[in-house]
């Protein structure tokens, strides 16, 4: 027997191996039987949730330096942050304070000019909190729905705003909801005025009003100075929202030489999409009768008498133009 039969050697049949590019071919092939048999048949989960369970201990372990680390960090940023907010906001409260102080003592003028010029008192009209819930399931006209209705006080005609400027006017009212036309429906329209100049015009939403938010200033002709960038306001005079509430801003001014008139497009200021919580205004000319009963009152009275002194007068006229086509009929002495 030879010695070599006692070596520790590997018989020669199990030295012989594959090709390496094989072997790594095989092994890809197998990788990818695993993956997809444990895709379909999730065989490694008991497996990965033995070994998540042993490891979390050591894991959260592991994690707490980076966690204290992190909290310290967070920490020392927002304790700047605060210091920071705490000292502009006592800029802000002093600069406040100071415009407080203006706000009155003009506010004090204003009350003492008025009184001397005896000029009734600024109108207050009230307001309503309310909410959007839903917009119209009508697709050709752009309106939204608001939680508040009859009940709470909801007038038809009341203009409706937001925080950035008019939003439209309330067109239905039910006992516990309301309908807003907004503004870039097609049917609305609104006087208004360009805060720079004071030119009064009516704006109106686009006839396409589906596809963009979109309004337009009409009827101003082309020798009116107006450009880009100009704000529109509520001129007031419809009687319906007060004056001087953002409406629009200017974006497209064109010169058409077929027509006197120019072509503006504005965009309004008020969140056309995308609108949560509006006010909702009494009409003008509501809140002026409920702040002004004696007036109203007094309107009241006079009327008849003016009615009845026009007609009277106007009866007096078709008597003498009457008198005067008789036939040789003389003409009486004053």
């Amino acid at each position: 027997m030879s010695l070599r039969t006692l070596e520790r050697d590997a018989p020669s049949l199990f030295k012989k191996s594959l090709p390496e590019p094989v072997q790594l071919v095989v092994l890809c092939v197998l990788a990818l039987v695993l993956m997809l048999a444990d895709a379909r048949l999730h065989i490694t989960n008991p497996v990965r949730q033995a070994i998540a369970t042993v490891l979390f201990p050591a894991q959260w372990a592991l994690l707490q330096p980076l966690r204290a680390l992190g909290d310290g960090l967070h920490y020392m940023e927002t304790v700047q942050v605060a210091q920071s907010a705490a000292h502009e906001a006592q800029r802000q409260l002093a600069a406040m304070s100071l415009e407080a102080r203006q706000a009155q003592e003009l506010e004090e003028e204003n009350r003492r000019l008025r009184a001397l010029l005896e000029l009734r008192p600024r109108l207050q009209v009230p307001a309503l909190a309310a909410e959007v819930v839903y917009e119209s399931p009508d697709s050709y006209t752009r309106r939204v729905i608001l939680d508040k209705g009859q009940v709470a006080g909801v007038l038809p005609g009341s203009p409706v705003v937001d925080e950035r400027g008019v939003l439209g006017q309330v067109v239905r009212v039910q006992p516990f909801t309301s309908e807003v036309r907004l503004l870039v429906d097609r049917d609305l329209a609104i006087p208004v005025l360009i805060e720079r100049t004071g030119v009064r015009g009516i704006v109106y939403g686009r006839a396409s009003n589906l596809g963009a938010d979109v309004v337009e200033l009409r009827y101003i002709s082309g020798d009116v100075d107006i450009q880009e960038g100009d704000v529109l306001l509520t001129s007031g005079i419809d009687g319906v929202y007060p004056a001087r509430l953002p409406v629009a801003r200017i974006m497209v001014v064109e010169r058409q030489g077929a027509t006197a008139f120019l072509r503006i497009d504005g965009e309004p200021m008020a969140r056309m999409q995308g609108a949560r919580h509006v006010m909702v205004l009494a009409p003008w000319q509501e809140a002026l009768a409920a702040q002004l009963p004696a007036a109203a009152e007094l309107r009241a009275l006079v009327a008849p008498q003016a009615d009845a002194a026009q007609q009277a007068r106007e009866d007096k006229s078709a008597q003498r133009r009457a008198g005067g086509s008789l036939p040789g009929q003389k003409e009486s002495a004053p």
